[in-house]
């Protein structure tokens, strides 16, 4: 981290279903409006902006800026699967800590239909042709989506390898909706329990219910980040510090391990993590608030062991002693998490990045971690890149 990175303004709208929001480059206008507000700055202040989406058509950044302002600064769009947002954030912090620029915007939008996720482009090899693969290797479950295969194997595997009950990821969810039910901006804030998510539709069973799956939503989030100089020249906002981040794609070992938890990145996301701990000299036990990527029930249990926040087949007592909630070792997810909030794939990793943001702050409201010092964010998209980034009260 060659100069320091501060996290000046953060702006998010509250995520809706699919077909009750407005065109995405409302979205991003207005997140970005909200996010330049909490700065305290104008449009004409931002020297970059590295926007992210999935689905969209090229320069979708270009169309949802030029609502805020037309300055003819750079803008890149970009496209990184679910880890977007937070690979849009990867790349407005390099800017600024290489010096190539002062005040730099990422923003991230969605635009999303009803149903499982797709594939666009039909008459080409699709990025997953090798994860498919894996994954009919690996496991049987015919009729069931391939991303809830993915992260359905997943979770079997360490069913498999530490017989973790599949109440386990009834509590992650149960957990998560504890959260959202303080969070305004949590789509889903019905509060439900271990036994409601157990007893909810079957979609693969033994495996997973409906409720162990985040829902498709469509939202916005942006962030402003600046050097130290630029934030002390016009006077804003240094409470957070983007002090270590870290993306890896995937290695050998996703497809060689014969593992459905490799495959979904368990790897990328503890190279990550490890990567960012050693640049900021700090282990999991400083952490105190994260914000993780629980597309499913699933991930969210094996992440706990892919940061280092418990031992490895550990997962299951972590939960058991609450030391993923309030009260506990680490708050994980205080938002709500994607499993409440949703998951509009270009926005989840500012979502992240404007929760952890505000728990540095002490602004959190009713989600607020008390004390909160350090804050550990992880955004996954599989085919692949991970995405890990440490925040400090500074």
């Amino acid at each position: 981290m060659a100069s320091p990175v501060y996290v000046a303004g953060v702006g998010m709208i509250p995520f809706t279903k699919p077909g009750a929001s407005e065109p995405y480059h409302l979205m991003g206008a207005e997140a970005t409006r909200r996010a330049l507000s909490d700065a305290g700055i104008g449009y004409d202040a931002i020297e970059q902006a590295f926007v992210g989406y999935v689905y969209g058509d090229s320069t979708c950044g270009q169309r949802a800026l030029y609502q805020v302002g037309m300055t003819g600064v750079p803008i890149v769009n970009v496209n990184n699967n679910c880890s977007t947002g937070s690979t849009a954030l990867f790349l407005a912090r390099q800017a600024i800590a290489s010096g190539a620029a002062d005040c730099v915007l990422a923003l991230g939008f969605e635009q999303m239909k009803p149903g499982a996720l797709g594939a666009v482009f039909a008459d080409r090899p699709s990025a997953f042709d090798e994860f498919d693969a894996a994954a009919g290797r690996l496991i049987d479950a015919p009729g069931v989506p391939l991303a809830l295969r993915y992260f359905g194997g997943a979770g079997l595997s360490h069913m498999q390898k530490h017989g973790t009950p599949l109440s386990s990821f009834a509590k992650v969810r149960a957990k998560a909706s504890r959260h959202a039910a303080k969070n305004p901006l949590a789509l889903f804030r019905k509060e439900v329990s271990a036994d409601d998510v157990l007893n909810d539709q079957v979609i693969w069973p033994g495996v997973m219910t409906r409720l162990m799956a985040c829902p498709p939503t469509c939202g916005g989030a942006a962030a402003v980040l600046v050097s130290e100089a630029f934030a002390k020249k016009h006077g804003l906002n240094t409470n957070v510090r983007i002090t270590a981040q870290a993306m890896t794609t995937d290695t050998s070992s996703t497809f060689g391990a014969g593992d459905m938890m490799q495959v979904v990145g368990y790897d990328m996301a503890r190279a990550a993590a490890n990567k960012v701990y050693e640049q900021a000299g700090v282990g999991p036990n400083d952490i105190d608030v994260v914000e993780l990527h629980d597309c499913f029930a699933h991930n969210e249990l094996i992440t706990y062991e892919a940061l280092g926040l418990c031992p490895e087949g550990g997962a299951e007592k972590f939960i058991d002693d609450g030391d993923n909630t309030y009260g506990g070792k680490f708050v994980t997810n205080p938002s709500g998490g994607l499993l409440s909030k949703g998951h509009p794939l270009g926005a989840t990793g500012l979502a992240q990045c404007y929760e952890l943001t505000r728990q540095l702050r002490g602004t959190a409201e009713a989600t607020q971690v008390d004390g909160a010092k350090r804050a550990l964010q992880h955004n996954l998209g599989l085919g692949g890149a991970c995405v890990v980034t440490l925040y400090e009260r500074a």
